[in-house]
């Protein structure tokens, strides 16, 4: 049972390290739960190191891949390192204390963001928006090993930079380099102080297999940052996106794991399901400015090993649809301009994700 239940702690964590899979801007602010608390003493601390990577650089306008764009090589391609840190305290059987804060390594490519003739590169570096949480078991842990649920909240905190920025290549006076915010999608922060909620449980139904859930939404109140975008300079229509939103964002993932014996004891795999995304309008607060909302949904394949104190894990979530859903700054352009306008982004055909989880 201790076995299954680490596992799926280390699954959590990771599939908790809500980020991007391309332009619709998923920051590294989503927390690390602890489906593991229960195997923690009271007075125990726990360091978690997340890592994640990936490229995106397919087109979608809806569910609609825009195949054309990587034939025509006008495609934006996202590459992003992030490293994810947090320490947890175990205060006693059934609360917990967490502050996390993720390290970005960004680089954007693109050819209209430069004046559309030449492909250059715009980059950004450094940590992201803090978050500090409070978990408890909903379910006396002494009395009900076999299945457990675990509510999460706490604070995201605007202490990533929103307004990076870089050089744009042939946009300034007699196309000299310019310096402006980088895209949103490469910003470190979103100016956002946010409300997150969790939700994170288990059942297992024998002590080699079971079952896992883990649902995270992230509530930005404050509409927009003051970060422009410039979006204004390549289409007139574009003047209500010309500030950054400051949007919410949402995961959720569940799945089955297995605890394989023998020769392999101490190894678990797991296999699942995971949705993550931006939502068109924010649950509090105004949902102006430019934000690129949509969603993917991916299969999610895992593997962990249990160490003696700690927890290696490694899951590589494979997408399955990818969906750019019109934003209420699509709607208003169409609106004022008489022409259907539906924004497109960039996303990823998968991301690597690995981790360690130390209890001492």
């Amino acid at each position: 049972m201790k076995k299954i239940i680490l596992s799926l702690f280390a699954l959590a964590l990771l599939a908790l390290n809500a980020n991007s899979q391309g332009c619709v801007a998923i920051r590294g602010t989503g927390t690390n739960c602890s489906v593991s608390g229960q195997q923690v003493a009271a007075g125990q601390w726990q360091l978690n190191i997340g890592y994640r990577y990936f490229k995106s650089f397919r087109h979608f306008k809806g569910r609609d891949e825009q195949e054309e764009r990587l034939k025509q090589n006008t495609e934006v391609i996202n590459w992003q390192h992030l490293l994810d840190l947090s320490v947890a305290k175990q205060l006693n059987d059934r609360w917990s204390f967490l502050i996390g804060l993720p390290i970005g390594i960004n680089k954007r490519s693109s050819l209209y963001e430069h004046g559309r003739t030449e492909r250059h590169n715009t980059e950004s570096f450094g940590i992201g928006d803090m978050r500090v949480m409070a978990y408890r078991w909903m379910i006396d842990p002494a009395k009900h090993s076999k299945g457990n649920f675990q509510l999460g909240m706490g604070l995201k905190l605007p202490t990533g930079n929103y307004n990076y920025q870089d050089y744009f290549q042939n946009v300034g006076v007699d196309g000299k380099p310019e310096l402006r915010p980088v895209d949103q999608s490469i910003q470190l922060g979103d100016g956002g102080t946010g409300i997150a909620v969790e939700l994170n449980g288990f059942y297992s139904f024998s002590p080699i297999a079971g079952l896992y859930t883990n649902l995270y939404y992230l509530s930005n109140p404050r509409e927009v940052n003051g970060t422009r975008t410039y979006r204004e300079t390549l289409n007139a229509v574009l003047a209500n996106e010309s500030i950054m939103s400051v949007p919410d964002q949402y995961m959720a993932r569940a799945g089955f794991n297995y605890n394989f014996l023998g020769k392999l004891k101490g190894v678990s795999g797991s296999i699942g399901g995971r949705i993550e995304g931006i939502p068109v309008e924010d649950l509090l607060g105004e949902s102006g400015g430019f934000r690129r909302p949509g969603y993917v949904i991916a299969v999610e394949p895992g593997i962990t090993y249990q160490a003696k104190r700690g927890v290696f894990y490694a899951t590589v979530p494979v997408a399955l649809e990818r969906n750019r859903t019109r934003s209420v700054t699509d709607k208003e352009a169409s609106l004022q301009s008489g022409t259907f306008r539906h924004g497109d982004a960039a996303f990823a055909d998968y991301s690597v994700n690995l981790g360690y989880s130390l209890r001492f």
